[in-house]
């Protein structure tokens, strides 16, 4: 069986499994205390060149998400995102169940266009009902999207300064950001600190067995880690988390593994495109949405797992993501099994 499901299908790098049994017997301060949080605290500050920020260590990626939105809402607030967007439409209504209200707009390619927002918060305040209604609190992107698009850095600097001008938090989910980063669209991690009001580098979809690192580069709000517990979301052995991410920025490795499987994504792309497929979006990064013929489908069963998107037609929209841990050699298996099988079906 081929895994183009996702890219969390493995557990760790074999560096990250390594440094945690190196300090599996070490006796350290728990929630986070431990010598070796604090590394990696440092790490990320210094990537993102954000020497101020506060650093959370968090399991997951929904768990993340809702601490995060609930968090910072006021109890009348909301959080705006485009349709798409993984908050909205997989994460089984967590934000929600905290509390707030999730309001999708259209966005094109999995992403919020600048003016479309601006024009979404004005006629929200231009309403004479207003004081009525669910206030948009925050503004949430992920990137990459659900589609594996990329916001430009032009488009994440117009995003920020409409969030600005209305004086509401601009938070980014990063549980991709590595290939975002490996597909070098001209965002950098300082670029995000700079531009957004906090964000999260994601290690269970980049190397880790688990964890995600919450970042306020100007500081969080006052007793943010008293919230995270009384959300249930603080580890007593905080030094699972840090000790994975100190593997993955110690020597630049989390940036290393998001540009191979980068690689390997346009590799499947040109491959694809050769095979006369056509794609459903024009993704930069690891995931790539091919149409395939619903014939066809039914033959990959038991041979490739693949993520099942939306109906197209007579075909269907399908996921392959590559990961951290796919080889070139996976590629090539996948393209034998396409070519012994028509492409329609």
């Amino acid at each position: 069986m081929l895994y183009f499901e996702n890219d969390y299908s493995e557990g760790a790098h074999p560096l990250v499994l390594k440094r945690l049994c190196e300090t599996n017997l070490v006796s350290q301060p728990g929630y986070g205390e431990d010598a070796y949080s604090e590394n990696a605290r440092r790490l990320l500050r210094e990537a993102c060149r954000a020497p101020e920020a506060d650093v959370y260590f968090l399991s997951g990626g929904t768990q993340t998400n809702a601490v995060a939105i609930g968090g910072l809402l006021r109890p009348w607030e909301g959080v705006v995102c485009a349709k798409t967007g993984h908050i909205n439409v997989h994460e089984a209504g967590a934000v929600e169940f905290s509390g707030h209200k999730v309001m999708s707009i259209a966005g094109k390619g999995g992403k919020i266009e600048a003016p479309a927002l601006r024009a979404y918060l004005s006629g929200f305040f231009a309403d004479p009902n207003h004081e009525h209604m669910v206030f948009p609190g925050m503004v949430y992107i992920s990137h990459p999207t659900e589609y594996g698009t990329l916001y430009s850095l032009a488009e994440l600097t117009e995003l920020s300064d409409v969030c600005k001008s209305f004086h509401i938090p601009l938070y980014m989910d990063g549980a991709r950001l590595a290939y975002a980063l490996g597909a070098d669209g001209g965002v950098t991690l300082a670029d995000i600190a700079r531009l957004c009001d906090v964000f999260y580098i994601g290690g269970t979809k980049c190397g880790a067995l688990c964890g995600e690192a919450l970042i306020f580069p100007k500081g969080a709000p006052e007793h943010f880690l008293t919230l995270i517990k009384q959300r249930g979301a603080l580890l007593a052995k905080g030094r699972l988390c840090g000790v994975q991410f100190e593997a993955l920025f110690e020597d630049g490795l989390y940036f290393e593994l998001g540009k191979s499987a980068v690689e390997l994504a346009m590799a499947l792309k040109a491959g694809l495109l050769n095979r006369g497929f056509r794609l459903f979006m024009d993704s930069p990064t690891n995931q790539q949405f091919p149409i395939v013929p619903n014939a066809l489908l039914e033959k990959l069963e038991g041979r490739v797992r693949y993520s099942y998107w939306e109906p197209c037609g007579d075909a269907s929209v399908i996921r392959l993501a590559t990961s951290w841990a796919t080889t070139p050699a996976d590629v090539e298996e996948l393209f034998k099994i396409l070519d012994n099988m028509p492409i329609d079906g």
